[in-house]
């Protein structure tokens, strides 16, 4: 079983992808975390503040753990897309996306865990490769982290400018 972290960016498209090529055919949770209202407004740097409208925070609530699981259903049909025998899941978050993909990957017994290398955390994607990272540092299992297919063409010809020369920048010599 695969757990694959999905938030719609094209990173994650690309993991679906390469879990595909790399474990075809394989069971797979394609994983969309949500975050309640509130924590979103926790971390924001207006804090809490004065809020009204307890009742609207609870529809926003239902609105984005909907739009979770059309997202998780999304990225699931992209597997099937890509040979995986997946299924859609969300998961709310109570303190970091990394703690509720671990927690997933916890409950399911995922052998795995791929995702983007980078993607859509909170409002846009503030810090890029938190996630991955975070999950990489703090995960009890094998995690993949793949690039989108437009960053692993700027890191190809990025070697590719500086081919010809050492890690330092020096010309490489034969040995």
């Amino acid at each position: 079983m695969i757990l694959i972290g999905y938030d719609g960016s094209d990173d994650a498209k690309a993991a679906i992808a390469q879990a595909g090529t790399l474990m075809p055919g394989s069971p797979a949770t394609v994983l969309t975390v949500w975050e309640p209202f509130l924590n979103m407004l926790a971390h924001s740097p207006a804090g809490l503040g004065p809020i009204a409208g307890l009742g609207d925070l609870e529809r926003i609530d239902r609105a984005a753990a909907k739009h979770a699981e059309q997202r998780a259903q999304e990225g699931a049909e992209l597997a099937h897309g890509a040979g995986l025998n997946a299924t859609a899941s969300t998961s709310e978050q109570h303190s970091t996306i990394a703690r509720a993909i671990l927690d997933e990957a916890e409950r399911i017994a995922a052998d795995a865990i791929v995702l983007g290398s980078r993607g859509l955390t909170g409002i846009g994607s503030l810090l890029l490769g938190s996630v991955s990272h975070a999950t990489v540092q703090h995960a009890d299992r094998a995690v993949i982290v793949v690039p989108s297919s437009s960053v692993a063409a700027r890191r190809r010809g990025g070697r590719h400018d500086h081919a010809g020369t050492s890690p330092a920048g020096g010309p490489v010599s034969a040995a």
